[in-house]
């Protein structure tokens, strides 16, 4: 294949000159990319250092950066790096690279490499800074600064003359390029070496820097909007978003899995042939991670036995009931009273006795994060609902207002949070205009618009997005004061306060082109998926994908006899894409989306290798599976598989 390495390292009669009169060096390179990516450094670190020793000059290190001219990751990066006792920086990378790292250190940096001329786009850096790729780089002379691309008129000899008030007189908004680069010789004290040498005329015939200078500046806005990466697939809510919520019809036999929440699984406090009514516990919680269960219909206990789980794809404890069609209600469900005369633990009681968590997904118990150890200032309630394709949360927050925001003003009372924001994508302009008319009067509760982004509904970049607080690494939201509830669960917990209502069924959204009547149901929990799609008229055509969740995050299913659960927003079928799987050319797109800022491009190639090791060095386990990075991997890798693997081998000790 073609190797689109951009750069390559200066020749020794070039690099002699150069090193003369500087001593005490650091060495900066970049891992090159555009190329077949092997996991092996590139040489030119270590002939440039084999050069330099040669020539006596003290080496103080060196560090390699993958992507330096991505600004997020290498001003972190530098900061480890660069000893303060270095006196002069080399780089070697392409004009991008050099440009960023001269931005970022307050030293003399130099190039020890030229960037290569080729036609077409020359890197995935998003910044501010371009390299014209002319093959005769100029930043040495300039202090790390291109009067190619940096002044409008390309001068390489020095101001024109014409700048007023800094500004440069073709382009007005432009700030000239030679008195950036003056003051920055003056500041480094380097104003005789300016322009010291001779310059070759330079070719003119390469591409217009200005048309990818645009490209680049539109593509960075939306990069950086609110957080680091993210991607805006195509969405797809039209097939459902219109469609009111119904009953799904009661189910005939219902199995509930006794893990359905983090943590461990519930142990069964039923038997086998004992009558049990709709709210009645049938599951108790095993230790402070855990949940209750209750029973979604009134019937008889028919097995309680290992069934097969619908995201795990194990079988797991499940408790099978035969309904009799009658829905009695436990004596249990009944209302806890008002609000006001609840104390906050007995509001966190109720969240726990009634078997509420996380129904975004991740099913972490609700009470754990309402009694938490942190003081808290504020309880965010996603409303983002990111993934393509699910309603589920906006049909909620149009048909059950006043419940989400009674489920609010309960969690807010019950962490002792001074307020409460509820955080809404901008594809949802009728959601936004109800909650916001509703919490008009309301000053604890605040809503806000945020633009559609994915993945936004995490927690961590909801929590940036919105709060500008970034969670540390490792930690958790209540680290920064925050507690962060879906829709859908703020919802139950006003269900189990003003009804006595257990998690007991939710609402489900069934879509994709392959669904042949898409909706939004509200389903009790353990109902068959089977049942789901039949009802919904079924599957269309061939080579059909169907996932529980959404196309980017949801769980493939094999098997259609599982049922739903606590977290299940949504069935979806689509269709089944299949892909022949390419080498990395490491072009670094994955790491350009990672919201956690993450290196993706690593995991496949250490998970063949079983390097466990280095996967953890490479801070595997945030990784939170969104799947940016699979789903713009121009080679088609299936990195998230390599992911699960590489995370697997970890917990096991390996």
């Amino acid at each position: 294949m073609v190797d689109y390495t951009k750069f390559k390292l200066k020749s020794k009669e070039e690099l002699a000159p150069l090193l003369e009169n500087k001593d005490s060096l650091f060495v900066i390179a970049c891992n090159k990319c555009f190329k077949e990516f092997e996991i092996g450094d590139e040489p030119d670190c270590s002939s440039f250092e084999q050069m330099a020793n040669e020539q006596g000059k003290t080496l103080l290190g060196s560090g390699k950066v993958d992507f330096l001219c991505n600004v997020t990751t290498t001003s972190k990066a530098l900061q480890s790096l660069v000893p303060e006792e270095a006196e002069n920086v080399f780089v070697i990378s392409c004009g991008l690279g050099i440009q960023m790292v001269a931005d970022l250190l307050e030293k003399p940096v130099y190039a020890a490499s030229d960037s290569i001329a080729y036609r077409g786009h020359h890197g995935m850096a998003l910044t501010d800074t371009r390299c014209d790729a002319c093959g005769q780089c100029y930043l040495n002379q300039t202090g790390g600064i291109c009067p190619v691309i940096d002044c409008s008129k390309s001068l390489i000899n020095g101001q024109c003359g014409g700048a007023k008030n800094g500004k440069c007189e073709v382009d007005k908004e432009m700030d000239c390029g030679w008195q950036k680069i003056y003051d920055r010789m003056k500041g480094q004290n380097r104003i005789d070496e300016l322009l010291n040498q001779p310059i070759e005329v330079r070719d003119y015939s390469k591409i217009n820097y200005k048309f990818i200078n645009e490209y680049v500046k539109k593509v960075r806005e939306e990069r950086f909007e609110g957080y680091y990466g993210g991607i805006h697939p195509t969405e797809h809510k039209e097939f459902s978003e219109h469609i009111s919520l119904v009953n799904f019809p009661d189910p005939l036999n219902v199995v509930i899995p006794l893990s359905q929440h983090a943590g461990a699984p519930a142990n069964p406090i039923v038997e086998v042939g004992q009558q049990v009514k709709v709210g009645q516990k049938i599951g108790e919680a095993n230790g402070f991670i855990s949940s209750t269960i209750h029973s979604s219909v009134s019937g008889t206990v028919v097995a309680i036995e290992p069934r097969l789980h619908p995201t795990s794809g194990l079988n797991v404890n499940s408790v099978v009931i035969q309904s009799d069609g009658k829905n009695t209600l436990d004596e249990s469900v009944k209302p806890a009273g008002d609000l006001d005369s609840l104390t906050p633990d007995e509001i966190v009681e109720i969240i726990r006795e009634k078997g509420i968590v996380g129904m975004g997904g991740a099913g972490f118990p609700t009470a754990v994060k309402a009694k938490a150890p942190k003081p808290i200032d504020v309880i965010l309630v996603n409303g983002c609902e990111c993934e393509p394709m699910l309603t589920a949360d906006h049909r909620v927050m149009l048909e059950f207002a006043d419940d989400l925001i009674f489920g609010l003003q309960a969690l807010l009372k019950a962490a002792n949070a001074p307020k409460g924001i509820i955080a809404i994508e901008d594809n949802k302009p009728d959601a936004i205009e109800l909650l916001q008319a509703k919490t008009a009067d309301l000053p604890n509760i605040e809503i806000v618009v945020a633009k559609t982004k994915y993945p936004q509904g995490a927690e961590k970049m909801l929590i940036k997005r919105v709060l500008k607080k970034e969670v540390p690494r490792g930690g958790l939201p209540a680290d920064v004061g925050a507690i962060v509830s879906n829709i859908s669960t703020v919802k139950a917990i006003s269900d189990a306060i003003q009804k006595g209502m257990p998690l007991v069924e939710r609402v489900v959204t069934v879509t994709g082109d392959r669904i042949n009547k898409p909706g939004n149901y509200i389903v009790k929990i353990g109902t068959s998926v089977k049942e789901l799609i039949e009802h919904c008229g079924g599957i269309k055509g061939d080579d059909v994908l169907i996932k529980m969740g959404g196309p980017m995050m949801g769980f493939k299913l094999d098997n259609l006899n599982v049922p739903v659960m606590k977290g299940t927003n949504g069935i979806i079928a689509i269709e089944d894409i299949i892909t022949e799987e390419n080498d990395c050319i490491k072009c670094g797109r994955c790491s350009d989306v990672c919201p956690m800022e993450l290196q993706p491009l690593y995991y496949p190639k250490y998970e063949k290798a079983e390097d466990w090791a280095a996967m953890k060095e490479k801070n595997i386990m945030d990784c939170m599976e969104c799947r940016c990075c699979q789903s713009i991997c121009s080679s088609k890798i299936m990195i998230v598989d390599a992911i699960k693997a590489g995370k697997k081998a970890i917990r096991e000790g390996k």
